[in-house]
C-alpha cells in the first residue's frame, strides 16, 4: 500500500489526540500535526508526547483566521504569538500551514522570514462536517496514492459541524489496518504542497 502523510489540525485535543496517538502508534505511523498553538501551549505534557513517539509538530496559528481576511502586520503578529508558544514547549516548528490552508500575496514572504516551509495538501477529509468514516474514505478514493498529504484534523477548529473528532481517529484507524503507511512531512516539501 502507499505511504501517506498523514496530518492533522487544530489541536491539541486533551481526549482525542491522545486516542490518535494510541492509533498511530500501534500502527508504527507517524504523523504531522499542526495545532492551535494556545491549545499547544496549555498542554504541554501532550505536545511531548506527540514529539517523543517520532511525530513533527508544526505551526498552524495563534488564532484561526484566513489571512485574506487580516492585514500582513496582523498575520506578522499572529505568527510570532504562535511562535512563542510553541518554543515554550520545545517546539521550534519547520513547517507552517496556514489557517483553512488559504495565503496572502505576502504569507510566502512571512513563511520565509521565519524559516518556514509551507505545507498544503491533496486528500481532504472534510471531518469538519462530521462524515462518517464510510463517508471520508469513500471521498478519498483515488487520492489516496504515493506521497498523498492526507488533512483531518484532531481538533474542533471554527466553523465545524461535529461535537468530537471520533470519527477521525476511527478513519485514521481505518486506513492503517487498510495497509497505508504514514510518514510525517519532510523537507523539502514537494512544490506542489508549498
Amino acid at each position: 500500500m502507499p505511504a501517506l502523510a498523514l496530518t492533522f489540525d487544530d489541536g491539541p485535543d486533551p481526549v482525542w489526540t491522545p486516542r490518535l496517538l494510541d492509533v498511530l502508534g500501534r500502527a508504527g505511523a507517524r504523523a504531522t500535526f499542526f495545532p492551535l498553538a494556545p491549545r499547544a501551549a496549555a498542554q504541554p505534557e501532550l505536545v511531548a508526547r506527540i514529539r517523543a513517539e517520532g511525530h513533527v509538530v508544526g505551526l498552524h496559528c495563534h488564532e484561526h483566521v484566513r489571512h485574506t481576511e487580516r492585514s500582513e502586520e496582523w498575520v506578522r503578529e499572529d505568527v510570532r504569538l504562535a511562535l512563542d508558544e510553541l518554543a515554550a514547549v520545545g517546539v521550534r516548528p519547520e513547517l507552517w500551514r496556514p489557517p483553512y490552508g488559504v495565503r496572502a500575496e505576502w504569507t510566502a514572504g512571512i513563511a520565509a522570514a521565519h524559516g518556514l516551509a509551507l505545507a498544503h495538501w491533496t486528500a481532504d477529509t472534510h471531518d469538519w462536517r462530521g462524515d462518517s468514516v464510510a463517508a471520508m474514505r469513500a471521498a478519498l478514493a483515488g487520492q489516496l496514492v504515493e506521497g498523498a498529504v492526507v488533512l483531518a484534523h484532531d481538533g474542533l477548529g471554527p466553523g465545524v459541524h461535529r461535537s468530537d473528532p471520533g470519527e477521525t481517529v476511527a478513519f485514521t484507524e481505518r486506513l492503517l489496518a487498510e495497509g497505508f503507511a504514514s510518514e510525517p512531512l519532510s523537507l523539502p516539501v514537494p512544490a506542489a504542497l508549498a
